[in-house]
């Protein structure tokens, strides 16, 4: 009782009841009672108010115990007849488990759906399922769940084959049908049935309770106190600021307090806000509601009685506790669906479900979410009921759907979201749609919630309010219903069935007819529109059909009956909208080439046109239908055939056509460019774009097409194209009798002109599409794949493409599928990606020769992107460029005439009388691309010819030839279109067409000769013609290969006199040449001089035998003002670029947490390395004052441009950001250029003794200079004799400092920047750590740059940039000159205090224990310091030597370290060591063992020399690998040529150049006296005794390098975990947004208020608040539920990456949109990872955030 006593609102009294309290005698009392429900419910009235709602603070854990024991514990006694631990057991035992999985998916859950074997895409598995299904192996789709919705494994209607994982296989012994009441006894029934009747009326009474202040009779508690509470409820139209900002008025709480009150309200639906009386409440009530009714509906707030809240509470815990009891048996939870749906006293409607079901929207968030769920596991799990739930669902339809609109929750909180577990059940959908006419009633509901019309009765969504759209929304959900229920087409139909469906399509075409013509636009010629026209949601509304149209012609097709009155009724339904559109049509006569017709006058740049014509599209359609299933053939009397009307078919598709054409001409914006026009312009290019858009045109453009087509197989062609050319406003052209010579009369204006070409172009292409689009099965002689087949060719003609862009290209169906896999392997090849891009499908080189230049679905950009691949394609492989139109396959029967229209007179003199202005171009009033439309339909009308010929024996009546041989007749004589085109094939400006004119007269020729040949012999064969042609091709391709050849020989020719004039240059001006390459050779990298000098003695880099490499004069240019500079010490300063950052990217101890920036001491680094300061650079160099005029200028533009726009940059100014001038890599500070330091000539090389001698004397004279200068209160007197300096050191003398002013501001600019980002303080000059700083980030650098070498498996030296190169020099000597600009005393002390950690000092106090310091930090910082101490002596002491000895020295003490951290030995094979390596473990031994004696038994033994020198050789290797490149940039040697390459025999080289000896240990044995004393005083410090018994963090060496976190291989595992974790803040909600970091591998709830922390006095986000506590600021994590690598530097900057997960085809899915499975790319891991480590995140966020301006705009660090 615990959480009871640390309740104050469990009152004591309620205890004592609770102890005396029995729960099996109360069940036995309730099994004699004969009024249970009396009795119950009395029981509740006395203890529910006792344990719920005692007060504000709710304690949910006591309440669900006192709950548990006082109310649920005798229910469950009564219903078992015994203690329920064993009655409930025994029940489950004899339960027979469910087939059916029933898992309800958590939010964010994993759930996959087998591409294959899936009904419809609603049908999905569990990850346990899936694993266990043969599914895994088949091309599946993973997405995340939203919540709801459950696992269908085991449904045998759900998938078409596998609908069993293992676990959920049915035993073939099981008797399936058997009935599970069967195994409980008659009393067990009676007593369940009891006990869900009462709980479940109790908790749906209590839920649909609406009564503030009184409860259901029976439930009235015996004593009532005045206890309220103030419960505010969640809707959708409020925002968390406007919720958190009125509670913090209303009930005066803190901003903390009312985001928890907000996040509550949003999960659960409400959330008491206030307790205490009724007016206390009350008040609150109304200020809450005063405060949000400005803008819209005020939140809903209700005083509520805690007695009311109290029953409340128990009804969601009561439903989850039936939801618990049920799953022990299947025959409860039939006995609890059979009480749930049985029917009331009321009659109809009046069960305990429908109560809830017509509630629904009256309950809040929590209480739905529960009883939905109580709904999946009970009548969803039971398939007997739930087809009764289905029944009633559906009778209740209309209702629920009408609440739904009012309501203002979300449709996943709703019940009507339970339509996709039903109506997707196949059997369920039928016998729905004949038993309740569900079809009828869907459709039906729809249309009764669009009321707007028009007075023709169509839909009409201009003047729309918000209120309107956001109904609107709301009504689209009963379109995705209306899927669900077609989604699976019947196999079998009843009559029922069939009369119910074409009731169903009847109401369907009511619908249609409501959108026949609804949006029409009139072209603007006035300056007037009263306003702009609203087109998104009619396209919205046609987008949602397009499924439910193609899912109605495919149930027609399934059944011919069906077909047949389907055909009927639309006719019908198209009969009587072409009755309402003939006003005011006049009736006019055509006459063209001796033909005319009769039609109406309609200019469509005139009049009224539609793009929505539904009902015409769905009849298209049907059409195809009557031909593909051979209808039309078979039954021609049942159908109306006789009765169409041609030209009324094809009437408004072509005036849709017709319009696109018209605004591709531009004519919708010819008045000017006024503001009018332009709306009404651009509003119609987007309804034409989503006319054709892949989304829509399949019941658009396409059916519009096809109907054109219906419509032209019925009719004269001649009559056919002369309305087309009226349509297009073009007949008065070509109808002319003198058309052919028209445009040298006519002086027409150009636009019109211009414009007019461009009709005839649309037209010409219109006819070729009429003609030559035969993909479609029932149109032409083709199979289903081939139209997808032709789809994928010409989307890859245009380039090479990824996987998503061509199913974004292709359309999908209903399921979500293009039918793309089953044939792309048979037209494309893939190519996989490399670390970067994507996979590619690449066009075979065979399918080639399918190409269509005038592809039906090109946009024009695609068609000129395609025409020019192509063209370049031939050209590449040696061929003419001519793209002559393709062979097509035969129409079927009912579209066979179409053909006809390429042979007849209309088109005949058409094409005529473009290729005669072609001949006579002089007044340039046609276009090329007219020209190339009337070649290719040319060329569509001989293939035509030539394929019939070679395919029939019979005449037939084709003869395109002859006809386009015959001249024009009397008076003109016009030339035939023949003649014409050998006029065109001389034409000089034509010269582009030659090739397709040259294959025209080519492919002519060859048809003549097979009208020849099969004229006189019987067979007909096409070998003469081909022969012919393949030799005609074979002297092409010989001209073309002379003419390459000639090419050829030209270029080298001219290669050969240019290669001669530059040799005659270089002669003649020899001087100029060796100059440049002196100066060349002067700029190149240290790393590989080899000085004359030293060539032959080996190469050292530190101590008295240091190489001395030849001194170069150092000049470069500055980026700015382009001069060249030498680099001097009294020089003008010249300044690298770079970026200095906090870093954790090398640390072992992320737990450290973060110093106080004040009183911090940085002066030893900790082994561990957690935080450090890293400084990189981009290499670019400036002048000093080029770079400040440049940094002001950008300082200016910002202040200006923040008084403007008041948005961020990619870059901080305020921090001193600045984008590099050249590159714009990100930087902060500049570290200026120094020229390397002189090495001193002197001879003066003491020995260790001797120095440590010297040193001793130096550092105790300057102590005693130190104390003279600190003010004399301060100074403790002290007996202590003033120590005398040696002679030769002056401690009072000043040096001159060698560098220019502008050097010494440089170099105060960059230590103070180091400083201020590495402390993360405000900068101060006089700080005495800003030369601390600095070293510490010259070795972090050294070392972070080491290490990467290391990762990156390449040599030391050689490998590395010119800009790290050039950082590490600039570094190195930077750090050796920075005392210069500090206090010296300040850095002597330091250097004193350095020492002090390997020479024991008496007077520095607090020095660390040598397993407390970083050595090579340490050797940095005291090698670096020493200068200040040289320069006031004039002994002559080397430089050289007294590095030599501090280097060996801090070397000794390392390998100390290594040893005292050295692991326990592991058992491994001893190796058989040489003679050198013996001495060596020997030395190594001795040296352990000297160690345990001073520490004695911290320290194991070990007996292996042989692990203790490997300890020490890899222990140490980094280090001095470190200190290479250290003295390699401070001192300029260059570096042995062994170490530019990964090879053997490194150890000894790295050794020689540091001027060590290859066995180490000599170091310690050869001095061992000297060092003796000193090893005694570094073990015998307390803090090594104390962090080797575990007292601090002990690091062991090597340290390894750090990676990001494993990832799994399957992305499903990372989305599986992210659903199972729950925000930390939210008592167990799911995290929204669950984030892992790559770092460290913590999971964070992001992007959310509840996890929100304050961070620097400001609100973050849980991410960024992660990111200064694992990464100094910076992170890498991973975006679980979007599949997105997201990158964060500070508070202000991030960007997002690509993520390491491909699909099968080498893409990423970001936001997790395809769904195709995601397995990790270890390629790509690796490159997250190798920006991380080389510190380049915050420079990958900066060329992110300049590439991408929106980036910019987001509040990162809310994330």
């Amino acid at each position: 009782m615990a959480a009871a006593e640390s309740d104050r609102e469990v009152p004591s009294a309620l205890c004592t009841e609770f102890l005396n309290f029995s729960v099996k005698d109360t069940a036995s009392k309730w099994l004699q009672v004969t009024d249970l429900y009396k009795e119950v419910y009395h029981h509740l009235a006395r203890y529910v108010p006792k344990i719920y709602c005692l007060g504000p603070n709710l304690n949910p854990q006591s309440e669900d115990l006192l709950a548990q024991m006082l109310l649920q514990a005798p229910l469950e006694w009564y219903l078992c007849g015994e203690d329920p631990s064993t009655g409930l057991a025994k029940l489950e035992q004899n339960n027979q488990p469910s087939q059916l999985c029933g898992h309800v998916f958590k939010v964010g859950e994993p759930t996959y759906s087998c591409r294959e074997c899936a009904a419809d895409p609603t049908c999905v598995l569990c990850m346990q399922c899936f694993l266990g299904s043969v599914h895994k192996e088949h091309r599946y789709r993973m997405t995340t769940s939203g919540g709801g919705g459950f696992c269908d494994c085991g449904d045998t209607e759900a998938w078409k084959k596998g609908p069993y994982c293992q676990k959920h296989e049915p035993n073939i012994s099981d008797s399936c049908h058997e009935d599970p009441l069967a195994h409980l006894s008659t009393d067990m029934i009676a007593r369940c049935y009891n006990v869900f009747s009462i709980v479940l009326k109790y908790a749906v009474d209590m839920l649909t309770w609406d009564k503030e202040d009184e409860l259901p009779p029976g439930l009235e508690p015996p004593d009532r106190s005045d206890s309220y509470y103030c419960m505010l409820f969640n809707d959708e139209v409020h925002t968390y600021e406007q919720v958190i900002y009125t509670l913090q008025k209303a009930v005066n709480c803190t901003q903390k307090e009312a985001v928890s009150f907000a996040t509550t309200v949003d999960r659960d639906g409400r959330k008491s806000v206030r307790f205490g009386d009724f007016a206390f409440c009350e008040l609150a009530k109304s200020v809450i509601v005063r405060n949000t009714s400005r803008q819209s509906k005020p939140l809903r707030v209700q005083v509520m009685h805690s007695s009311v809240v109290a029953h409340q509470c128990f009804a969601l815990k009561a439903l989850h506790w039936l939801g618990h009891v049920i799953g022990y048996s299947d025959a409860l939870r039939r006995i609890l669906c059979q009480v749930g749906l049985e029917r009331g006293p009321e009659g109809e409607n009046s069960s305990l479900v429908d109560t809830l079901m017509l509630c629904d929207s009256k309950m809040w968030k929590g209480a739905r979410n529960v009883y939905h769920q109580l709904f999946m596991s009970s009548l969803l799990m039971d398939l007997k009921y739930k087809k009764l739930f289905a029944i009633q669902f559906a009778k209740n339809y209309r209702r629920l759907q009408t609440d739904f609109m009012e309501d203002d929750h979300e449709r996943v909180v709703s019940v009507t979201s339970l339509s996709v577990q039903l109506f997707t059940v196949p059997t369920m959908a039928r016998m729905l749609i004949t038993e309740e006419n569900l079809m009828t009633t869907i459709i039906r509901t729809f249309v009764d919630h669009l009321r707007h019309r028009d007075l023709q009765g169509r839909f009409q969504f201009e003047r729309y309010t918000a209120q309107q759209a956001f109904k609107f929304r709301r009504v689209q959900s009963l379109i995705g219903d209306l899927k669900y229920v077609l989604i699976s087409r019947p196999t079998e139909w009843s009559d029922q069935l069939r009369e119910k469906f074409l009731e169903g399509l009847d109401t369907f075409l009511e619908l249609l007819k409501c959108m026949q013509g609804m949006d029409p636009v009139v072209r603007q010629v006035g300056q007037h529109i009263e306003m702009e026209p609203e087109w998104e949601a009619a396209f919205t509304l046609q987008m949602k059909l397009t499924h439910i149209i193609s899912m109605i012609q495919e149930w027609c097709a399934t059944d011919e009956r069906v077909l047949i009155e389907a055909y009927k009724k639309c006719l019908t339904a198209l009969t009587h909208c072409h009755s309402g559109f003939a006003d005011g049509e006049q009736p006019i006569t055509l006459s063209m080439c001796g033909h005319s017709v009769d039609t109406i006058r309609y200019c469509v740049s005139q009049e009224k046109v539609s793009i929505h014509l539904p009902v015409s599209r769905l009849l298209a359609g049907l059409h195809v239908l009557l031909s593909k299933m051979e209808v039309a053939y078979r039954f021609p009397e049942q159908l109306p055939l006789s009765e169409l009307s041609p030209p009324m078919l094809i009437e408004h598709p072509l005036r849709c056509l017709v319009l696109c054409a018209q605004v591709h001409a531009g004519m919708w914006r010819r008045n000017g460019f006024s503001l009018v026009n332009q709306v009404v312009h651009s509003v119609l290019w987007l309804q034409i774009y989503y006319y054709h858009n892949v989304k829509c045109r399949v019941e658009m453009f396409d059916k519009d097409l096809i109907m054109l087509q219906a419509g032209a197989s019925m009719m004269d062609p001649n009559h056919f194209l002369m309305i087309v050319l009226s349509r297009f406003e073009l007949y008065h052209i070509f109808s002319s009798a003198d058309c052919r010579k028209r445009y040298n009369r006519e002086t027409a204006n150009k636009d019109v002109v211009q414009q007019n070409n461009t009709l005839t172009e649309e037209m010409l292409h219109l006819i070729m599409m009429v003609v030559g689009e035969r993909f479609e099965a029932g149109i032409g002689q083709v199979e289903g794949c081939d139209e997808i087949k032709r789809e994928i060719l010409h989307q890859l003609c245009i380039r090479p493409m990824a996987h998503s862009e061509l199913v974004k290209a292709l359309p999908e169906n209903e399921n979500k599928e293009t039918g793309m896999e089953r044939v792309i392997d048979c037209v494309a090849s893939f190519k996989k990606p490399g670390v970067t891009g994507r996979g590619l499908y690449e066009l075979r080189p065979e399918c080639a020769k399918q190409f269509n230049l005038y592809f039906h679905h090109y946009s024009r950009a695609d068609q000129s992107k395609a025409e020019e691949a192509q063209r370049k394609l031939k050209r590449q492989n040696g061929e003419d460029t001519a793209l002559p139109p393709p062979v097509l396959p035969p129409f079927c029967p009912l579209f066979a005439s179409l053909v006809n229209i390429l042979q007849c007179d209309v088109l005949l003199g058409m094409l005529g009388a473009v290729l005669q202005w072609a001949v006579e171009p002089s007044a340039g009033h046609w276009s090329e691309s007219m020209l190339q439309r009337v070649l290719h339909l040319i060329g569509m009308a001989l293939l035509e010819e030539r394929q019939q010929l070679e395919n029939s024996s019979e005449d037939n009546d084709f003869n395109f030839t002859l006809k386009m041989s015959r001249p024009g007749e009397a008076p003109s004589n016009t030339a035939s279109v023949l003649a014409l085109l050998e006029n065109l094939q001389n034409a000089p400006h034509l010269e582009v067409h030659k090739d397709m004119i040259r294959w025209l007269l080519k492919t002519e020729a060859g048809i003549k000769t097979l009208r020849e040949r099969s004229a006189s012999t019987s067979t007909v064969t096409a070998s003469g013609s081909r022969g012919q042609e393949e030799t005609a091709c074979d002297k092409d391709k010989a001209e073309r290969k002379r003419k390459a050849e000639m090419a050829r020989l030209r270029r080298e020719k001219v290669m050969a006199q240019m290669s001669e004039m530059q040799r005659h240059f270089i002669n003649e001006n020899k001087e100029l040449f060796q100059q440049s390459l002196e100066e060349l050779d002067a700029s190149t990298s240290t790393s590989l001089e080899h000085s004359p000098t030293s060539s032959d003695a080996a190469l050292v880099c530190v101590g008295p035998r240091r190489s001395r490499p030849r001194e170069k004069r150092q000049v470069v240019t500055c980026i700015l003002c382009q001069e060249e500079q030498e680099i001097r010490a009294d020089g003008k300063a010249m300044v690298l670029a770079a970026f200095v950052q906090r870093s954790t990217v090398m640390s072992k101890n992320r737990k450290r947490p973060p110093h106080d920036p004040k009183r911090y001491d940085p002066l030893f680094m900790h082994p561990d390395l957690s935080f450090g300061t890293h400084t990189g650079s981009c290499g670019h160099i400036m002048h000093s004052h080029c770079w400040q005029r440049y940094s002001e200028a950008v300082q200016a533009k910002e202040q200006r441009r923040q008084q403007r726009l008041r948005v961020h940059t990619s870059y901080d100014v305020g921090n001193g950001e600045f984008l590099c001038p050249l590159c714009e890599c990100l930087s902060n500070t500049v570290i200026p250029l120094l020229p390397r330091t002189k090495g001193s000539s002197s001879c003066e090389q003491p020995g260790l003794g001797q120095w440590l001698k010297t040193s001793g004397q130096q550092i105790k004279a300057m102590h005693s200079a130190h104390r003279k200068l600190q003010p004399v209160s301060t100074v403790e007197e002290t007996v202590e004799e003033e120590c005398p300096a040696p002679e030769v050191f002056t401690v009072n003398y000043i040096p001159t400092n060698p560098y220019s002013s502008t050097i010494k501001e440089m170099l105060t600019t960059f230590g103070t920047a180091t400083y201020k980002v590495g402390l993360k303080v405000h900068p101060n000059e006089q700080d005495p750590r800003i030369p601390i700083m600095c070293w510490g980030s010259c070795a972090y650098t050294i070392q972070s740059i080491e290490r990467l070498l290391v990762d990156e498996k390449k040599p030391l030296f050689g490998s590395l940039p010119c800009r790290q190169d050039e950082c590490l020099s600039s570094l190195a000597r930077f750090g050796s000159a920075c005392w210069t600009a500090a206090c010296q005393p300040t850095v002597q002390g330091h250097f004193i205090r350095l020492v002090a950690a390997l020479i024991p000092d008496p007077l520095v106090e607090a020095s660390p224990c040598i397993l407390d310091v970083d050595m090579l930090h340490l050797l940095v910082s005291v090698v670096l310091s020493y200068g200040s101490v040289h320069s006031q002596d004039s002994s002559g002491l080397s430089v050289d030597a007294v590095q030599l000895h501090l280097f060996h020295l801090i070397t000794v003490a390392h390998m100390v370290q290594i040893l005292l951290t050295s692991g326990p030995e592991e058992v491994t094979m001893e190796q058989e060591s040489g003679e050198a390596e013996r001495g060596e473990e020997e030395g190594a031994c001795r040296l352990y063992n000297t160690l345990r004696t001073h520490v004695g038994s911290s320290l194991p033994e070990v007996g292996s020399g042989w692990h203790l020198w490997r300890c020490v050789k890899t222990g140490i290797l980094p280090y001095l690998r470190g200190a290479a490149l250290f003295f390699h940039h401070l001192n300029g040697v260059p570096a042995p040529p062994e170490l530019h390459a990964l090879c053997p025999g490194q150890w000894e080289v790295l050794c020689g150049y540091l001027s060590l000896p290859s066995n180490l240990l000599q170091l310690f044995h050869s001095q061992q006296e000297l060092l003796e004393p000193l090893l005694h005083g570094w073990c015998t410090h307390p803090g090594v005794q104390q962090t080797l018994q575990g007292g601090g963090v002990l690091v062991s060496f090597p340290r390894e390098s750090n990676s990001l976190i494993d990832l799994p291989d399957d992305y499903s595992a990372l989305i599986n975990q992210a659903s199972s974790f729950t925000c930390p803040k939210s008592g167990g909600d799911k995290s929204r947004a669950p984030t892992l970091c790559l770092v460290c591998g913590s999971m964070l709830c992001s992007q959310s208020y509840c996890c929100q922390t304050e961070l620097e006095g400001e609100d973050v986000g849980a991410c960024t608040a992660h990111t200064f506590a694992c990464g100094a600021g910076v992170g890498i994590f991973l975006r679980v539920r979007e599949s997105q690598v997201l990158f964060l530097a500070g508070k202000t900057k991030g960007c997002f990456y690509a993520p390491p997960y491909l699909d099968d085809y080498g893409e990423t899915d970001q936001g997790l949109r395809r769904g195709n499975p995601l397995h990790l790319c270890h390629e790509r891991y690796r490159k997250i990872q190798k920006l991380w480590r080389q510190h380049s995140i915050t420079e990958e966020i900066g060329h992110a955030q300049e590439a991408n301006q929106t980036l910019v705009g987001i509040d990162w660090q809310h994330l």
